[in-house]
């Protein structure tokens, strides 16, 4: 967790120092929503590993310079970033199909999606996959609804009550 983290920051420092080389370590923090501090450490590291070149471009002013090596690591930290985001869709497509399955056994074939965010998004992707509608409003109590907080998806129908059902190897609980 710690490396990937670590990574995120390099690649969104590295990202923000190409579009702009004159950034300050202030600007930078701001983008990334860090401490002064943690760009400077993490800007420290890569100028010793050669990824990034320090200028002095006026008296009190950096300029920032990506160079070859920072660049091919900027490439293997942005593939690695879109195959842990893709891993991440699949398995989060493949549980909101087996809680949707279920879903479809009960002959259910609509419900509401409380939450909001990127792991909502393939919710619905997935509703309509199924042949699921999705629908909005606190008028539809009779519906299912499937909440979503964070990674984690829980199904409450409102008919039955609540019985939490996890799937092993996820963090999606069903509650029936």
């Amino acid at each position: 967790m710690v490396q990937a983290e670590q990574s995120d920051r390099e690649l969104g420092l590295l990202t923000e120092i190409e579009r702009d080389p004159d950034i300050t370590q202030a600007g930078l923090a701001t983008k990334l929503g860090v401490a002064v501090g943690t760009v400077n450490w993490h800007l420290k590291r890569l100028t010793a590993k050669g990824y990034v070149k320090v200028k002095r471009a006026e008296r009190k002013k950096l300029r920032y310079i990506i160079t070859p090596e920072g660049l091919a690591l900027r490439a293997r930290l942005t593939m690695a970033y879109i195959e842990n985001s893709m891993t991440l869709y699949r398995q989060v497509r493949e549980d909101a199909r087996r809680l949707l399955s279920s879903v479809q056994r009960n002959n259910v074939s609509a419900v509401r999606i409380v939450g909001d965010g990127d792991i909502a998004d393939i919710c619905r992707l997935t509703c309509l996959e199924l042949g699921i509608r999705v629908v909005d409003g606190e008028s539809m109590d009779s519906v299912p609804k499937i909440m979503v907080e964070g990674r984690e998806l829980t199904i409450i129908d409102s008919q039955t009550g609540e019985i939490d059902i996890p799937h092993p190897g996820s963090q999606i609980t069903q509650e029936v």
